[in-house]
């Protein structure tokens, strides 16, 4: 009989690209892992595994593991989910990959929440840019993803993984304060001369404000590029730039930049995705109810 466990590091293979990638994900030493597949090898009777440069590629042979490895982990894990179920306690780790403002606004009063009604739940929280956390959830780094899908902008799909909303928020521009800095457009339209922050470039919100500078006709001067969405504040705040931002960012903090509506009333979608295989499972289950409540807080 093949070895489960061993079948996972080849699917880890196809899904990481390197011995070294899979190693890292789980914990394990390169070598360890080539000893498995090696040992995976001789279970078979068939090359599994071939040199490609410094790379190892699958073979045909490997793919079709690969492909009834995959249906073997859902199983495993939508009977997990079952037998959670049938306990009376809740309990277990539920690891949670989200992006910065809703780590910022959301996650505080959700963790505070499942601490005092599901103590016997540990949540582990990773910030992950959306695009590469849903991706990492679908491949088990994590069991629960919060991410984002700007207007005209869909969010990655990946088979296995659900989709529910959790809220919106408008997307706004955001101008300094009457006393700092030298422009002060009343309108995106108005802000062609400005220097703007923006998130990197590769990221959906990144494109989508260039596309909505561009709509309102002008390339914008992007001076400033970073990722932290608290930067963006204080570079707006102190005179430096303007941004387009989604109203999340603006939880919890008061701000003297000024907020302006955009044509159309733009609104960014925010959403949970789990495996489908495991989204009965009872701490999940919690975790995503705890979530909406929440927003409901932050919102109130």
């Amino acid at each position: 009989m093949l070895d489960v466990r061993r079948l996972r590091l080849l699917r880890e293979l196809q899904i990481r690209g390197t011995l070294a990638g899979v190693a890292e994900a789980l914990n394990f030493s390169p070598s360890a892992v080539s000893q498995q597949l090696s040992q995976l090898e001789k279970d078979v009777g068939v090359e599994l595994l071939r040199s490609s440069g410094r790379r190892v590629v699958l073979t045909p042979a490997a793919e079709i593991l690969v492909s009834h490895t995959a249906e073997v982990l859902r199983t495993l894990e939508r009977a997990e989910a079952e037998l959670a179920s049938s306990l009376t306690t809740i309990t277990g780790t539920v690891r949670v990959a989200v992006f910065q403002s809703a780590a910022l606004a959301i996650m505080p009063d959700a963790l505070a929440i499942m601490e005092t009604e599901y103590p016997e739940v540990r949540v582990e929280m990773v910030q992950r840019e959306p695009e590469s956390a849903l991706r990492e959830t679908w491949a088990r780094d994590f069991d629960l993803v919060i991410a984002e899908q700007y207007p005209g902008h869909a969010a990655p799909r990946h088979p296995e993984l659900d989709r529910r909303t959790l809220t919106t928020d408008a997307i706004r521009l955001a101008t300094p304060p009457s006393d700092r800095g030298r422009l002060h457009p009343a309108s995106i339209e108005r802000a062609s001369d400005a220097a703007w922050v923006m998130e990197p470039r590769g990221t959906a919100s990144r494109h989508w404000a260039e596309q909505a500078c561009r709509r309102a006709g002008f390339e914008p001067d992007v001076r400033f590029e970073t990722a932290d969405l608290q930067s963006h504040i204080r570079l707006v705040e102190s005179g430096n730039a303007v941004a387009l931002l989604p109203d999340l960012v603006w939880i919890g903090r008061g701000t003297s930049a000024q907020l302006l509506l955009l044509p159309e009333n733009p609104q960014r979608t925010i959403f949970t995705s789990v495996r489908e295989a495991s989204s009965t499972r009872p701490a999940i289950v919690a975790m995503r109810a705890v979530l909406d409540r929440a927003v409901r807080l932050v919102a109130g």
